[in-house]
């Protein structure tokens, strides 16, 4: 059963003028012409300017070559999907039979456009700064996580990568408990891998945070374990 946009609204912190906008936002094109795909389309240019603009603020030493892959790195699908579900946005979009079947809300290319077509929507309904304000909270960690100095690479794309370049299984993520009230939690993720004798915990203040955690662990782990 699909949840009422309202407590969307109370989710994101943000009461639409236009609830209509927020539904349309949530609608997939398997449920007809009128469909989140205008919203998408304007959400991702959206985006792309203030996640380009922020990344320009805070690296001025950085090259536009640089600049151009932080910002791909941060703009991307599989970034997009994992805020639909600290979101939990899966819960109220709108699909056509099939894909409901096929289980659409958990696919991260619906999700990732889901989220673009929440922000264009929260962009015709109040304006640019407004918005810009929900696209920073929502990637803060991510931004906070970048440093031109280290791989552009985090720490779960490295672990897996280093995994699979010794044709070793993939990591498995395991979320051991969660912390606190709805609006300050603290996230327990225990990361299996394959040749190392015990999991790496890692703790943070939502999935994602704990999951790198976790995965750094387990790659210094295994690192060691080569050098030794």
């Amino acid at each position: 059963m699909i949840k009422p946009t309202a407590e969307l609204s109370r989710r994101i912190g943000y009461e639409f003028q236009d609830p209509a906008l927020l539904e349309l936002a949530l609608t997939h094109r398997s449920c007809g012409k009128r469909n989140n795909e205008r919203l998408e389309f304007l959400g991702d240019s959206i985006v792309n300017f203030v996640i380009a603009d922020a990344l320009y603020a805070r690296f001025p030493q950085a090259r536009e070559g640089q600049l151009s892959r932080l910002r791909a790195r941060l703009v991307k699908g599989e970034t997009l999907a994992e805020i639909a579900r600290e979101l939990n946005l899966g819960d109220y979009l709108r699909l056509g039979s099939g894909e409901l079947k096929s289980g659409g809300y958990r696919r991260d290319s619906i999700l990732a456009d889901a989220t673009e077509a929440v922000m264009g929507a929260i962009y015709l309904d109040s304006d640019l700064e407004c918005c810009r304000g929900f696209i920073l909270r929502w990637f803060r960690e991510r931004l906070d996580e970048l440093d031109l100095n280290e791989t552009l690479k985090d720490a779960k794309t490295r672990l897996q990568e280093h995994l699979q370049a010794r044709r070793l299984a993939l990591p498995q993520y395991d979320l051991v408990g969660v912390e606190g009230e709805a609006h300050s939690q603290t996230f327990h993720i225990r990361c299996h891998v394959e040749g190392l004798g015990q999991a790496t915990e890692g703790v943070g203040s939502s999935r994602r945070q704990a999951e790198q955690e976790a995965a750094r662990q387990a790659l210094a782990a295994l690192q060691q374990e080569s050098a030794s």
